[in-house]
């Protein structure tokens, strides 16, 4: 017989304080230049980034201003990763060396196993209101990964599973399985999953999240409280949720990023404007990495042939 909280649909539990994830941190986006001159916030990414482990970087590059993202990202090399684009409002031109090329829309993914290697340009417009905004993600690649052939995915957003719980609770799934529903980027090593949730005016929601994963969530719209089940973080406050209490975050908003601990699920209170985050998760690979930008390897000689190969011309298999 089954006892303790049912699943409900969404992939969405009552709270069990037994397993939720603690909050191990809360950092702040840092504001960043790349590309040719593209003004962005960086949420994680170069030096040690164990405990984001399969993900290497995350880069939030929404900007209503079009001088400080019209110059882009010009050709640049990508080797033993895989770069994940997420546009929200405005376009993305891209091409690269394998003569891909096509636009990234509002609401379209794009998921690039660059492997052994490409070279590719990312060149952003705004829309009417000259918004341009959206993410990159990157995720690294095992060792038996590394020197795989490059591909796409590009996944428009009507191929986006949306999925709209009772409450108003907005899910869309753009890799792994959730509620059922599974996200259209398939064959990704670190077995991922993307979810872009949006939680109304004051509610509650618990969502599953593998205990074997490393997870993160990062806010950008509203604001919110992740509750927390033991290694109080910050200013902690009781409050009254449907009638019981508890003990939740002092509330979090934009750009902000939050890591959790281990445990097989996250808990949000969202705030009076709502809240709205990317909620990632993945299996560590749990293997040295060994950077140079955009091309990540296991060791420092791995790096340096890579390097060798892209001042003699070798690069691209």
């Amino acid at each position: 017989m089954q006892t303790g909280p049912l699943p409900l649909r969404g992939g969405f539990r009552k709270a069990s304080v037994m397993s939720i994830r603690p909050v191990k941190k809360i950092i702040q986006s840092k504001p960043t230049m790349e590309g040719a001159g593209v003004h962005l916030r960086r949420a994680f990414g170069f030096g040690d980034t164990k405990e984001f482990d399969p993900f290497l970087l995350l880069d939030d590059f929404r900007n209503d201003n079009p001088d400080e993202y019209k110059a882009g990202f010009p050709w640049h090399p990508h080797r033993g990763i895989e770069t994940i684009t997420y546009v929200l409002a405005g376009e993305v031109d891209h091409g690269d060396s394998l003569g891909n090329k096509g636009v990234l829309g509002a609401g379209d993914v794009q998921w690039m196993t660059a492997g052994s290697g490409i070279m590719h340009q990312e060149m952003p417009r705004g829309d009417a209101q000259g918004r341009m905004h959206g993410f990159q993600l990157w995720a690294n690649l095992p060792r038996s990964l590394k020197m795989t052939a490059p591909r796409y995915q590009d996944i428009k957003a009507k191929d986006v599973p949306e999925i709209i719980d009772d409450d108003g609770t907005k899910v869309r799934v753009v890799t792994g399985d959730f509620w059922g529903k599974k996200g259209p980027v398939e064959g990704v090593a670190a077995d991922p999953r993307y979810l872009d949730i949006s939680v109304p005016p004051g509610k509650k929601k618990t969502f599953k999240v593998e205990i074997d994963r490393h997870a993160f969530a990062y806010i950008f719209a509203g604001s919110g409280a992740f509750a927390s089940a033991s290694k109080p973080f910050g200013v902690l406050t009781e409050k009254q949720v449907g009638g019981e209490e508890v003990t939740l975050r002092e509330q979090t908003g934009n750009r902000s990023l939050i890591v959790f601990d281990r445990g097989d699920e996250v808990t949000v209170q969202a705030g009076e404007e709502g809240i709205r985050f990317l909620l990632v998760s993945g299996k560590p690979i749990e293997e040295p990495v060994a950077w140079y930008g955009p091309i990540v390897m296991n060791t420092q000689a791995e790096l340096q042939q890579a390097v060798s190969e892209l001042r003699n011309g070798t690069f691209i298999r």
